[in-house]
C-alpha cells in the first residue's frame, strides 16, 4: 500500500506508524502532521528514514493533493485531530478548523481521486453519554454529542457518511473508546495522574471520580485499524467499525491504580467541581469487529504498568 497518515506524529498516530513500518516494510508511508502540542515528531525518529514526513495541516487542501498526486497514495488514514475536551470548551475554533474543515480537505481529495480509500478515526464521545444500566452503543445508534469537541467529531464523520452516499468515495469509519498508553499528550487524565503523582502533587479528579470508561491500549486499537484495512467490503457504503475493550473503569479508579503502582498515597487525590456537560459513561458494542478477527491484547492491568513506567522515564527521567 501507498498511505497518508494524517496526525502520524500524535498519540495514536504514531504508534500506527511504528507497527505499520514494522510489519509490511515494503508499503510506502507519508506522515503529514501539524506539529501542535499533542505531537512529537521525535517519536517517530527511529523509522524517518524508512518514511515521508511533512509538517502541514489537512485543511490545506492544495498540500494535500500535492502528497496524494507526488506519492500516488492509495489510502488514507486521518488520525489528525484537536481531542482534549476541556479545551473544546474554553475554545471550540480549533476543534472546527482540524476536526470539520479538515475532514472536508480530505474529502475533497477522495473526490478527486475515487479510488482511494479513506480510514477516518473517530471517537465512542459522538454517541454522548450512557446510563450505568444502558446497554453499550452500537454503530447504528443516533449520535448525540455533549461537548465542542465531540460535536466536531460527530460533523465530520456525518461529511464522511454524505460524500460516501453523494459522491461515492471509498470510506470507513472507526470509533474507538479511550485509549491509553505511551505518547499520549500529557494534559490528557491517565498522564496527569502519573504526572501529578510522581511530583507528589495533588491529583485533579473531577466531581466524586465515578464517571466511567472504556479503556482500550493503544496498540490494540492500532491492529483494530490494521483489520479494517484488510475487510475488503469495509470501504464500500461507509461501514462504521466501533472498537472497545469491554473495560470500564470508575476514574477514580483509574487513579487509585495509578497510585498503587507508584507507590503513593491516596491523599494526593483532589475532587474539583465538574466541568460542564461531563459525560457519564460510554461503552461501545466491538462485536462486530470481533467476528471479523481482532480482540484486544493488551489487559487494562499490563497496560496500566506499561505506561506508568513509560511517563515516569519521560516526567523524572
Amino acid at each position: 500500500m501507498k498511505l497518508l497518515v494524517t496526525g502520524g506524529a500524535g498519540f495514536i498516530g504514531s504508534h500506527f506508524v511504528l507497527r505499520h513500518v514494522a510489519a509490511h516494510p515494503k508499503d510506502t508511508l507519508v506522515v503529514l502532521d501539524k506539529l501542535t502540542y499533542a505531537a512529537d515528531k521525535r517519536f517517530l525518529d527511529s523509522v524517518l528514514e524508512k518514511i515521508t514526513f511533512v509538517e502541514g495541516d489537512i485543511a490545506d487542501t492544495k498540500l494535500v493533493r500535492e502528497l496524494v498526486a507526488t506519492y500516488r497514495i492509495d489510502t488514507i488514514i486521518d488520525f489528525a485531530a484537536e481531542t482534549h475536551v476541556d479545551r473544546s470548551i474554553s475554545d471550540p475554533f480549533p476543534f472546527l478548523h482540524t476536526n470539520v474543515l479538515g475532514v472536508a480537505s480530505l474529502i475533497e481529495v477522495c473526490k478527486a481521486h475515487p479510488s482511494i480509500r479513506f480510514l477516518h478515526v473517530s471517537t465512542d464521545e459522538v454517541y454522548g453519554d450512557l446510563d450505568d444500566d444502558d446497554p453499550p452503543n452500537g454503530v447504528g445508534d443516533p449520535l448525540r454529542p455533549s461537548s465542542p469537541y465531540a460535536a466536531s467529531k460527530a460533523s465530520g464523520d456525518l461529511l464522511i457518511q454524505a460524500a460516501a452516499r453523494t459522491y461515492g468515495i471509498k470510506a470507513a469509519i472507526s470509533r474507538c473508546t479511550n485509549n491509553f498508553g505511551p505518547h499520549q499528550a500529557n494534559e490528557k487524565f491517565i498522564p496527569t495522574v502519573i504526572r501529578c503523582a510522581l511530583l507528589g502533587k495533588q491529583i485533579p479528579i473531577y466531581a466524586e471520580g465515578k464517571n466511567k470508561r472504556d479503556w482500550l491500549y493503544v496498540t490494540d486499537h492500532c491492529d483494530a485499524l490494521e483489520t479494517i484495512l484488510t475487510i475488503p467490503w469495509a470501504f464500500d457504503e461507509c461501514h462504521l467499525f466501533n472498537v472497545s475493550a469491554d473495560s470500564e473503569k470508575k476514574n477514580i479508579d483509574v487513579a487509585k491504580a495509578i497510585l498503587t503502582i507508584l507507590k503513593k498515597p491516596e491523599s494526593l487525590l483532589s475532587f474539583v467541581k465538574d466541568r460542564p456537560g461531563h459525560d457519564w459513561r460510554y461503552a461501545l458494542d466491538s462485536s462486530p469487529l470481533r467476528k471479523l478477527g481482532w480482540k484486544p491484547k493488551v489487559g487494562f492491568e499490563e497496560g496500566l504498568k506499561k505506561t506508568v513506567e513509560w511517563y515516569r522515564k519521560r516526567f523524572v527521567g
